[in-house]
């Protein structure tokens, strides 16, 4: 048989080879470097078999596939310690991930000394170097198996497979889990790995089954690989928002007002205000947006029009009981059937379209416990919301547009190379989740689709991502710790103008139903809030800082001039503090940096008498004298254009 290599070379071999010999044929450091095969594009196990002519390429951790059965393969040896040390956990699943691994388990949560107990047992399994071996049972006696070995989440597993399955396990010495592979050929194979966090997950995800505890782990081939990363994961927990946020007081949480509900704080406010501000002029004045205000809850009449009674309604905050109450509300989880209503309240021409309106929307909606993070994921939370009701002849146009404001948004928050566009679809497996033929989405996702590829934009397909009544753009970015979520969407909607009754006259007197697009321009409020936390590490650019230069005078002498510098600088809008302690001046320029100001004054008796500053940034460090005049001009247009000034100089310690 004939084995074409990745470079095109063709080893010859006249009886079967597995992958794992033949990697050691090629070469002896290839086969020692070896994960897992990929025949003829399949990723196959190393134990694979190959008896016939085909392609071959050995995966090694460089590559993705190679580095995802290696974490599995550590995945297991977690288990396989978590077993000897606590014999009664039971095993849930434990895949590979981005970052590395995680295995869940039923049992009490883990401190951090039952993970080094852990680590320490996991180093004893690795350097007693067991092989993985594999094998497999039918269907039927793979359940008695996991049942005689009192694994009731794989006997689950095992039983939402067809009947007549085979089923696939792997051994390593005595302990054996149910898996389909990957694996390395033996846990000697693991050079460097660490257990980082552990937490609490549902079983499949759902909030109705039980509470496990997940172990979260990464592993490497190189230990200086593995202490890169475990400093950037430091790195990643100083610029957590979570953390972050509350240390410069941006917000808080209270357990008596509840989970989900932060409190923002007074510099978290002016934050936000700037961002509303900012989007509210943009959209109203320079995109052609009419803003409407409309009520944060309804009857459960409006949601049952649109939808969303029955495709949402476990998300929503419902007030009352339809089989008690006469009357049923509930808060508002989005706020487009309100603006419909704004659009239906007068007639429409062919001529009034495109109609934009958009609202600084506050919405609600019952996350889980489990799901909510910091500002990431709350119950309440605001949106820069619109809809766009169009003729079926300007949505393409409309929906570019739609994309050109999102990507100046990202543009002008310096946040555009940290995002990926998706196109979220339909699960055409799916079909009760959604309203609409087939033929309506597959035409929708490719108008979608021609739209991206002409405008350049990458994108990825996500199926069955799409919302109940149409497809969309979502626009990803990913948090410190690598967890990705939506910041951005955009939607086209075909459908719902229908369920509303929402139509416009055309140019021959005849009644036409309008599409809509759903969009926000920015995104939510406070998870945006929380990405530029952790994009800039709190050192955000000057026009989003609630104090954007502070003045610090050497002594109480020098005062009042610097409450004159202060109230000149409030009349051309810069937020500016006056720090009158009675402290040195070494310490109040320390106590500034650490405060992570754009802009620090020092003012004295030379600067009082020549109406000037002495100008200290975080971006130069020693600035040195200016007039008053020109620091203000410099500041002002920075703010104004809303400039990202990059660090140029360590500012001196």
């Amino acid at each position: 048989m004939k084995i074409t290599l990745k470079d095109g070379s063709v080893k010859e071999y006249a009886e079967p080879m597995s992958v794992n010999d033949i990697a050691f044929d090629i070469a002896g450091g290839l086969g020692r470097a070896a994960c897992a095969g990929e025949v003829d594009g399949e990723v196959v196990d190393l134990r694979t078999t190959i008896d016939k002519d085909c392609t071959l390429n050995i995966l090694t951790f460089n590559d993705e596939e190679g580095k995802a059965a290696y974490r599995h393969t550590t995945s297991h040896v977690l288990a396989e310690a978590v077993k000897n040390l606590y014999p009664d956990a039971k095993l849930a699943i434990g895949p590979s991930i981005d970052t590395g691994f995680y295995y869940d388990f039923e049992h009490e949560p883990f401190s951090r000394e039952d993970l080094d107990k852990i680590e320490a047992e996991m180093k004893k399994i690795i350097k007693q170097g067991a092989k993985l071996e594999k094998f497999t049972l039918p269907r039927e006696d793979a359940i008695k198996y996991m049942e005689d070995r009192n694994e009731p989440y794989k006997v689950e597993l095992i039983k939402d497979l067809p009947e007549g399955s085979i089923i696939s396990f792997y051994s390593q010495g005595e302990f054996v889990d149910l898996c389909a592979g990957p694996h390395l050929m033996s846990t000697k194979g693991i050079k460097a790995f660490k257990l980082i966090s552990s937490s609490m997950a549902y079983w499949r995800g759902d909030s109705n089954k039980a509470r496990l505890q997940r172990i979260y782990g990464t592993a490497f081939d190189k230990k200086d690989d593995l202490n890169a990363y475990l400093e950037s994961l430091e790195e990643a927990k100083n610029r957590d928002h979570n953390k972050l946020g509350r240390e410069m007081e941006l917000f808080t949480t209270v357990d008596v007002i509840g989970q989900g509900l932060p409190l923002m704080l007074p510099k978290g406010t002016k934050m936000l205000m700037k961002l509303q501000r900012w989007i509210e002029d943009l959209e109203d004045n320079e995109w052609g947006y009419t803003r409407t205000k409309t009520p944060l809850m309804a009857k459960s009449d409006l949601y049952k029009i649109s939808g969303h009674w029955g495709h949402y309604k476990e998300g929503m905050f419902v007030l009352g009981d339809e089989e008690k109450d006469k009357e049923v509300m509930a808060l508002r989880p989005m706020t487009c059937p309100f603006q419909y209503y704004v659009y239906k309240n007068s007639q429409k021409s062919y001529r009034d379209l495109p109609c934009r309106y958009s609202e600084t929307s506050t919405l609600f909606r019952n996350e889980d416990s489990g799901e909510m993070h910091g500002l990431t994921r709350v119950r309440q939370f605001t949106i820069t919301e619109g809809h766009l009701v169009v003729r079926p002849d300007q949505m393409v146009e409309e929906f570019k547009g739609c994309l050109a404001l999102a990507k100046y948004c990202l543009e002008t928050l310096g946040v555009e190379e940290d995002v990926t566009y998706h196109l979220s679809k339909w699960d055409p497996n799916n079909t009760e989740k959604y309203i609409g033929s087939a033929e309506v989405w597959e035409e929708t996702e490719q108008h979608i689709r021609d739209i991206l590829t002409e405008l350049n934009i990458d994108f990825v397909e996500d199926v069955g991502e799409a919302a109940f009544y149409g497809p969309k753009v979502d626009i990803n970015a990913k948090n410190v710790y690598g967890k990705e979520d939506t910041m951005i969407t955009i939607q086209w909607d075909a459908l719902i103008a229908e369920q509303f009754d929402m139509y416009y006259i055309d140019e021959n007197g005849e009644k036409q139903r309008p599409y809509i697009i759903h969009r926000t321009s920015m995104g939510c409020y406070e998870r945006t809030l929380a990405w530029l936390i952790e994009k800039y590490a709190g050192k955000f650019p000057t026009w989003m800082c609630p104090e954007q230069v502070r003045i610090l005078p050497i002594s109480e002498k020098y005062q009042e001039y610097a409450e004159s510098v202060a109230k000149e600088l409030k009349n051309h809008g810069v937020d500016v503090t006056v720090d009158n302690r009675s402290e040195k001046i070494g310490y109040k320029i320390r106590e500034a940096r650490l405060d992570k100001l754009p802009y620090m004054l020092v003012v004295g008796q030379q600067e009082e008498e020549d109406g000037t500053v002495s100008v200290r940034s975080r971006f130069a460090g020693d600035e040195g004298v200016k007039p008053l005049s020109e620091f203000l001009e410099q500041i002002v247009k920075e703010i104004q254009t809303k400039e990202i000034r990059q660090v140029v100089q360590t500012p001196e310690k």
